[in-house]
């Protein structure tokens, strides 16, 4: 699945100026907590989170994002699009709750990563 189609599915907002929805996305993750995200991502992962602080767009720095989906609504401020845009980290955000994002992206063949 590409991002072009989780934006579509997801009825989402790109919120990054270079993002490049041609991206493969081979499996997601959702989650609030830092510390399950660093343990539970060992392979290229879209991010599902409510989480807008800049300790979420640091995790790129040491595992392998390809994006985060903000849920809930959620958009983070300014300086977080900004800092994700230098890393070439794609962000975008849904109305949609994080189970129901997780179960559409399931449902439509998007695999849970390898914990």
């Amino acid at each position: 699945m590409i991002l072009k189609e989780i934006v579509t599915l997801l009825e989402a907002d790109v919120l990054t100026s270079n993002a490049d929805l041609d991206k493969e996305v081979p499996c997601a993750f959702a989650s609030d907590l830092i510390s399950d995200i660093l343990m539970c991502t060992k392979e290229p992962t879209l991010l599902l989170t409510g989480l807008t602080n800049p300790q979420v767009i640091r995790l790129s720095d040491m595992i392998d994002l390809l994006g985060i989906v903000f849920v809930r609504g959620k958009v983070p401020p300014a300086e977080l699009v900004q800092m994700a845009e230098e890393r070439n980290l794609v962000l975008i955000s849904t109305k949609l709750t994080m189970y129901r994002s997780s179960g559409i992206l399931y449902n439509t063949g998007l695999r849970s990563c390898k914990i």
